[in-house]
């Protein structure tokens, strides 16, 4: 059952262009630690052809996907389009991106709020079909966050929903996108 439906957004969402981290525990950076303006993230995409014809059934799917802070990982395209299982696609990418962001963002409010996290589980998934376009897109993504609490206090579940809401309005991806994204509880 959907618990809670965070929204449907188009692209370019609220999030203000600044933001202040400050030292009030543990969770908190050393010092003021400002985030101003627009940030840049570099990858870059490399495919080879290789020796194959290039021929739909042919041609190799497999690419690397290098990062600026230096990893490096092969990637593919879905199975159903002809990738390699054994890799990452770029719709589990997407869905991972969706879920990484909610959750770094939902750790970041828990710790503010002084409820100590001690796991964070999701089995998120996105789901593909024809949007209102007519158009293939990953139309709604359902993360399922099975969280462990450790410390003296655990939020209701008024205060896990609010902050759920939160983390997701405050996610940078889910503010880029207009998928509609849920929490399961």
């Amino acid at each position: 059952m959907v618990e809670h439906l965070l929204h449907t957004q188009g692209v370019a969402g609220s999030i203000p262009a600044s933001r202040i981290f400050s030292k009030r525990n543990a969770c908190a950076l050393g010092v003021a630690f400002y985030l101003e303006g627009m940030s840049e993230h570099k990858m870059t995409l490399t495919w080879k052809r290789g020796d194959v014809p290039f021929e739909y059934q042919k041609y190799p799917r497999n690419h690397t996907w290098k990062f600026d802070g230096g990893h490096e990982m092969t990637a593919s395209a879905a199975p159903a389009y002809l990738g390699d299982p054994k890799q990452v696609d770029p719709e589990e990418a997407f869905v991972a991106s969706l879920s990484a962001c909610h959750m770094l963002t939902f750790l970041a409010i828990a710790c503010k709020q002084k409820f100590v996290l001690d796991e964070y589980v999701d089995e998120a998934v996105g789901h593909m079909e024809k949007n209102a376009e007519g158009r293939l897109a990953i139309t709604k993504v359902t993360l399922r966050p099975k969280l462990k609490w450790g410390g003296d206090k655990e939020p209701s579940a008024e205060e896990l929903d609010k902050m759920h809401h939160l983390a997701h309005e405050q996610c940078f991806i889910a503010n880029s996108v207009k998928t509609e994204v849920t929490v399961e509880k």
